[in-house]
């Protein structure tokens, strides 16, 4: 499989040929949603909690008598149905996460992937190097690919400064390609990948390294 790759000045310089185990499988939506829910939900600390009419701050006592008053029967204060008291099946803290099997999530990387490029959604550029942090020239080069709504940047390996300029933009992310995720991916319209972040991805999610895998069992 062929994709275009443009310079920073958006102007196509040459084609990547790239895996079609990573690039062209046909997307699983059932894997792709269950590694999503799975992502989100693992990012959940669930530390949300209300208290019981048990729990709660404050008297046992009987507000007013039983009998004889011509008003409703009332208990304790801290009864669920008054201001202040107890909730009733309220949350209670709780571990959220989900575990999802090597393959799957392998795959649903993949998928990922494979969406962006069938889409055109995937755009392939030659290098990103700055001297320095510059969230403008990050801007323009992002502006010279047509890049006009979300989008990840991958980089090969982590680099700092390309983080740091691109951090600054509003709807945009900056992440290595080893940290590629399907929520990252899922959440931005464009995938702005280097020469070197797809070599690494084919390096971590392709044909070679499934065998390498296999073999070990």
């Amino acid at each position: 499989m062929l994709l275009p790759v443009r310079n920073a000045d958006g102007e196509e310089v040459g084609t990547i040929e790239v895996e079609d185990y990573v690039f062209g499988i046909r997307p699983n939506k059932a894997v792709l949603h269950q590694a999503y829910v799975a992502q989100r939900a693992n990012q959940r600390r669930g530390t949300h909690s209300t208290k019981t009419r048990g729990e709660v701050k404050g008297s046992t006592r009987k507000t007013r008598p039983q009998k004889y008053t011509g008003r409703a029967r009332q208990g304790s204060i801290r009864a669920p149905h008054r201001k202040g008291g107890g909730i009733v099946f309220g949350p209670k803290p709780r571990d959220y996460s989900q575990r999802l099997p090597k393959k799957m999530r392998r795959l649903a990387i993949r998928s990922a992937l494979s969406a962006k490029a069938a889409d055109g959604e995937l755009i392939v550029l030659d290098r990103l190097e700055l001297e320095r942090p510059s969230t403008k020239e990050v801007a323009r080069i992002l502006q010279n690919l047509g890049v006009d709504r979300s989008a990840l940047v991958v980089t090969g390996e982590p680099d700092r400064t390309v983080f740091l300029s691109v951090r600054n933009l509003e709807k945009k992310k900056c992440i290595p390609a080893a940290y590629l995720n399907v929520v990252d991916m899922l959440h931005h319209r464009y995938l702005v990948m280097t020469e070197a972040a797809v070599r690494k991805a084919e390096e971590l999610w392709g044909e070679a390294r499934d065998r390498e895998r296999a073999l070990r069992r």
